[in-house]
């Protein structure tokens, strides 16, 4: 079968490689489409190293249908429309034994600490499936990954009907928050960036999406200006590397500013810099600061959102690529952020 490896780093090649087993107590996914993560980018220069070693398949986002049903699966069919969730946890350590998986001191992640679905074929435990109603396209479950992180995110916060809220970052992640934000509230949300390419997409999608450029307003001042003063009720910060902006704020000090009194931020960006907070604005809001990592079941809820068409996927869809042009992929994200959200790789045809 055919793969995209990534053999070195900043290098993916378009190779044959063995076809996977369907073993004893597995299911033989045919992928149909792969969506390319801010974290597969990171991979692709080489920042996870150690934790990735080349060569190596790429892919924690992908969906596709069952081939073939290994001895002793039952209630999984051929024909079976699929979203894997990645997450494999232990089982064994103080999160994992209180239910919280997302905190697992030794998690692992298909398609980072072990091959993932940039290929045509990939055999995995039906523990890790989500069945997928036939009528949601194959492109948008590709996308259920991310959108359940969104999900995740939402429940976290504990969003509710009326909330107002401001999410820092119009990527890939904060534009999955907007979405999950979407299914409780239709009050305000305001979205912060420094690309009015990725601003422009959430009012295109959704009624009530204020942008706010970073670099041309002090977005505290707007959101407090637009909010007759008051500030929004949750913020989330899903921008992670930030850029710094001359006179401006972090993007968790800007949350933590933004929100009314007894406010929620949750943080989501993986940034590896230092992040200056001074807590006495947080503690003289009595604000909870809180974080949210990857997802905790919520495929479910992303699954039944995009069967009742609360979700927009195609939001999210910058454009469409063969599994050959994975390569070209990763470098388009690279050289044009601003226009682009999410590719996705078509592994349909060899």
């Amino acid at each position: 079968m055919k793969a995209a490896v990534l053999t070195e780093y900043n290098k993916i090649e378009w190779k044959d490689v063995p076809k996977p087993r369907c073993e004893k107590g597995e299911v033989l996914i045919k992928v149909n489409y792969g969506c390319i993560c801010g974290s597969d980018q990171h991979i692709f220069t080489g920042e996870f190293h150690p934790r990735t070693k080349v060569p190596m398949v790429m892919g924690h986002e992908f969906g596709g249908t069952i081939e073939e049903v290994g001895e002793g699966v039952s209630g999984w069919a051929k024909g079976d429309k699929v979203a894997p969730d990645p997450i494999i946890w232990c089982g064994k350590c103080p999160a994992c034994k209180k239910g919280h998986y997302p905190a697992c001191t030794s998690l692992k992640l298909i398609g980072i600490d072990s091959d993932g679905g940039f290929q045509e074929f990939v055999s995995l435990p039906p523990s890790m499936l989500y069945k997928v109603p036939a009528n949601i396209p194959d492109k948008h479950v590709a996308l259920i990954e991310v959108l359940a992180i969104g999900c995740h995110a939402k429940n976290r916060a504990g969003v509710k009907p009326n909330d107002t809220v401001v999410i820092w970052g119009s990527g890939k992640v904060g534009l999955c928050i907007l979405e999950a934000v979407r299914t409780v509230t239709s009050n305000t949300v305001f979205m912060v960036d420094i690309l009015d390419e990725r601003l422009a997409i959430g009012p295109k999608y959704y009624e009530n999406v204020i942008p706010i450029n970073a670099k041309q307003v002090d977005p505290v001042e707007k959101i407090k200006e637009l909010s007759n003063g008051n500030g929004v009720d949750i913020a989330f910060e899903a921008v992670g590397h930030a850029h710094e902006i001359e006179g401006g704020v972090n993007p968790v000090t800007g949350c933590i500013r933004a929100i009314t009194g007894g406010g929620k931020v949750c943080v989501l960006g993986l940034g590896a810099e230092p992040t200056p907070v001074v807590f006495r604005e947080l503690i003289w809001k009595e604000g909870i600061l809180l974080t949210s990592r990857v997802s905790h079941g919520e495929f479910a809820e992303a699954i039944e959102h995009l069967t009742n068409g609360r979700l927009k996927p195609e939001a999210l869809i910058s454009k469409t690529l063969h599994g050959s042009e994975t390569q070209k992929g990763f470098e388009i994200l690279d050289q044009n952020p601003a226009e682009n959200i999410k590719i996705l790789l078509d592994f349909t045809t060899a």
